[in-house]
Formats: structure tokens, sequence, C-alpha cells
């Protein structure tokens, strides 16, 4: 298992970063041509929600970005560091002066992330939270000798 892990400052110029990194590291891990788009969408939603918690609560420590290759799927990690309220099993930014605009365009987030992607996990707490996300890989092609 292959793992690149990605920090960065919570400030939004770093999210096309953090995209091309992921759709480098997807296409080296055998993520099919045409789902590399959807792998850009879907991290650069993450990555700007993590942006916008850590910049909302005032947190300073970097967005988390986990890039791991296993045998037959790659995946990606988003984490954040911002206290989550957890009701009715629905995750929810406690931010400091949340307001339900904040509320919603994070709900918004979460929805096009699940749109983009069939195999993705939100979970979330006090201490933070983390988005995965999965895609299937083909292994490479063999040279015939």
């Amino acid at each position: 298992m292959a793992t690149v892990e990605l920090r960065f400052s919570a400030l939004p110029e770093h999210v096309r970063t953090a995209r091309l990194v992921a759709a480098a590291v997807a296409r080296r891990a055998g993520v099919d041509e045409a789902v590399l788009d959807e792998v850009r969408l879907a991290v650069g939603e993450a990555c700007s929600r993590a942006v916008g918690l850590h910049q909302s609560s005032g947190i300073s420590a970097p967005v988390r970005v986990c890039l791991i290759e296993d045998e037959k799927q790659f995946s990606i990690e988003v984490g954040d560091e911002a206290p989550h309220a957890v009701t009715g099993g629905t995750v929810s930014a406690a931010a400091p002066g949340d307001s339900d605009a904040d509320a919603e365009e994070d709900e918004m987030g979460l929805a096009v992330i699940s749109g983009l992607v069939d195999d993705v996990e939100v979970t979330a707490g006090e201490n933070g939270g983390l988005i995965r996300m999965s895609w299937p890989t083909t292994p490479p092609a063999t040279l015939a000798s």
C-alpha cells in the first residue's frame, strides 16, 4: 500500500495544488482516465470545505490529504480539525458564529461530493472530520515480450 500525504495551510489558493496532486497520483495508481475529472472535482470540494471550516473556526492547523493506493482501489482522505456536531445522524460544522447559510453551504458541499463519488464516507466529531473517497483501479497492462 503506497500512501502520499499532503498538508497545506488552510488557504483557498492551495486547493488547486491538492487537486492537481490528487489527479496525478490517481492516474499513476490506475484510476480510469474517464473518472479523473470527478477525482479532481471531489478533492477540490472536500479541500475547499476543510479550508472554510478551518478559517471560520480560527484553526491554524493544516488541512490533511492522504492519497492511498491499494491493490484494487485508490482512496483519498481529506481531514480537518474543526469541531463538528452530530445530530440525528447528520454531520455539521459547529463553528462559532455559524449561520444557516454556512450550514447550507456545508451540506451542499457534501451533496456534491456524494454525487461525484460512489464510495464516500464522512466521519466527524468534536476533534475534526474526515471525508474518505474511493475509486476502483485497474492493474497496469503487462508488456508482452
